[in-house]
């Protein structure tokens, strides 16, 4: 059982718990998640992790909720307990000290970019990061970035934050004013990482992205996580879920990732949402 330290609301859809689980805080790296039961007859959640503090022993997460498991998460209070938070799984982000490094993140991807700039920091690599979301209210972690990077760049689709646009529009405009990176992160919607891949492959700017296809035993042994890159099969949850972004083909992922839109469509739900 891992007993739910923290909790806290980033908007109205969005959630942060801090949960005690030393274990998984003693051995978890950026760019690795785990897989949550919020009890024993519930279904399997991967999630990645946001923040760890190993002295402490607890892993910081951050989930959106949509379905039926979240909502029961939702509904969990400080001194809770989760039945299951296994962890750490997936490998860690391939993180290198470079001069400068830009993050983008976009929506509920900022959570698992904040670690992997921090730590990008702590080896003594300039940081920028471009956070986005549809308005104000969808872009988390704000202040998080601004206490660990050297510029912290907004774009939301109505103005309320920084620039009236998308990530890619602040990315456009830092490379045509000349400012040189030696890497992008890119962690958020596959459409998003895709339009920003689509910008630094012709350059050769080199791009790290993040896939969550659909996942259940979190293992490799199902094969639901499947993607393709470098036009060989991996699976995100073993081999990933950190990838080269020229290597990935996100069209196919994208086509994986609404392949039940149809059921869901029709599905009368019979479980109280």
């Amino acid at each position: 059982m891992y007993k739910i330290l923290k909790k806290e609301a980033l908007n109205q859809t969005v959630e942060l718990i801090e949960v005690e689980a030393p274990f998984v805080a003693k051995k978890c790296e950026p760019g690795q998640f785990i897989i949550l039961r919020v009890n024993e007859v519930g279904e399997r959640v991967p999630l990645t992790i946001a923040d760890y503090d190993r002295e402490k022993g607890s892993v910081t997460i951050i989930y959106q909720v949509v379905g039926y498991s979240t909502k029961l998460l939702s509904e969990m209070k400080v001194g809770d307990f989760i039945n299951d938070f296994v962890g750490p799984l997936g490998q860690p982000a391939n993180l290198k000290k470079h001069n400068r490094v830009l993050g983008i993140g976009g929506g509920v991807g900022a959570a698992p970019l904040y670690p992997q700039l921090r730590k990008l920091k702590e080896m003594g690599t300039q940081v920028d990061v471009v956070l986005g979301g549809r308005s104000a209210e969808y872009v988390i972690l704000g202040k998080e970035f601004e206490d660990i990077c050297d510029n912290v760049y907004y774009a939301t689709n109505d103005g309320s934050l920084g620039i009236t646009g998308f990530v890619t529009d602040v990315l456009n405009s830092q490379l045509e004013k000349g400012v040189e990176y030696d890497e992008v992160i890119a962690i958020g919607p596959l459409i998003m990482m895709k339009a920003v891949v689509n910008i630094t492959k012709p350059i050769n700017l080199p791009t790290a992205v993040s896939l969550n296809p659909i996942m259940i035993d979190g293992t490799g042994m199902c094969g639901g996580c499947r993607v393709t890159v470098g036009g060989k099969t991996r699976f995100a949850c073993v081999d990933g879920p950190d990838f080269d972004g020229f290597e990935v083909d996100f069209d196919e992922c994208m086509r994986r990732q609404g392949m039940y839109k149809e059921e869901e469509k029709d599905h009368a739900c019979r479980i109280g949402l």
